[in-house]
């Protein structure tokens, strides 16, 4: 659901002023759901560098964020910026905007009914999910790098494989920790059910995170993942994205996609998921 934004307002690069008149106090009141049933579940399941980025941006409950505020923070701490924009922009311009530590945000928010799922992301997804954890420096590189890496597959045609990369990393990625696997990906933190359901329940394979074994494997996006990779620190993300991808690339040509759901035998399994409720639905 994109709410319309009158075309003058829109500037090249997709982005525009925050709309703040646009915001209804009913607005204000489902951000403030969604914030403080989320702040209820994820202690002890959040990573604590997303903890940390969360208290250190000051982000409350009270209201949806103005972004300049959360920006000016944000700069002070990685050089990011939010910048606002109507909703789903072209690949190249997300890109763009992530290799000049730009991170493109949703401004409007979900309806009420919608607070359980919503398959297009809104502001709450955006600032509350993925903005914290632009607060840690290795993090933050990453995404840049990411960006980086997004631009050069436009150009060679494997958007799909580093687009999987994304989503099992950024979106739906997992961490182990002293204290236990923790949630770092965005998609999880933002829902309340996918929260409980990636550390909690038997169905989801627990794979450790391999460069190569993400880039073949597909994945669904109308219900909670078959299947998440556990990394061991952010550097193992952001080593992954330092070199070149281009023989990569040629590589996965050559293979075969992996199911959501599929272990193949290369894999270090930490936990090999029961299947339970998944379906038949086909994979992305």
């Amino acid at each position: 659901m994109t709410v319309p934004i009158p075309i003058g307002e829109i500037r090249s690069d997709f982005t525009i002023d925050q709309p703040w008149h646009r915001y209804t106090r009913e607005d204000h009141a489902t951000w403030r759901a969604l914030f403080e049933r989320q702040a209820r579940i994820l202690p002890g399941r959040a990573c604590r560098e997303f903890i940390a980025g969360l208290d250190g941006l000051k982000v409350a409950a009270d209201g949806v964020p103005r972004f300049d505020a959360l920006s000016e923070i944000l700069e002070r701490a990685t050089g990011w910026r939010i910048v606002a924009v109507p909703g789903l922009v072209p690949d190249e311009v997300f890109f763009g905007h992530l290799a000049a530590r730009r991170f493109p945000v949703t401004w409007w928010i979900r309806r009420p009914e919608q607070m359980d799922y919503l398959q297009e992301p809104d502001v709450f997804h955006d600032i509350f999910g993925h903005v914290p954890l632009l607060m840690n420096p290795v993090f933050a590189d990453y995404m840049q790098a990411y960006g980086r890496g997004g631009l050069k597959a436009l150009a060679l045609g494997a958007l799909p494989n580093l687009a999987r990369l994304y989503w099992y990393t950024v979106e739906f990625g997992l961490i182990e920790t002293p204290e236990g696997l923790r949630i770092y990906g965005s998609g999880i933190l933002s829902s309340k059910g996918e929260s409980i359901y990636c550390l909690d329940d038997g169905a989801p394979n627990r794979v450790r995170f391999d460069l190569m074994r993400v880039m073949r494997t597909r994945y669904r996006i109308d219900t909670f993942q078959k299947t998440y990779f556990v990394i061991r620190a952010f550097d193992d993300i952001f080593a992954a994205t330092r070199p070149d991808f281009t023989p990569y690339y040629r590589e996965l040509a050559t293979l075969p996609d992996i199911g959501s759901g599929e272990i193949v035998g290369s894999d270090e399994v930490m936990q090999r998921g029961t299947g339970e409720g998944w379906g038949a639905t086909p994979d992305a």
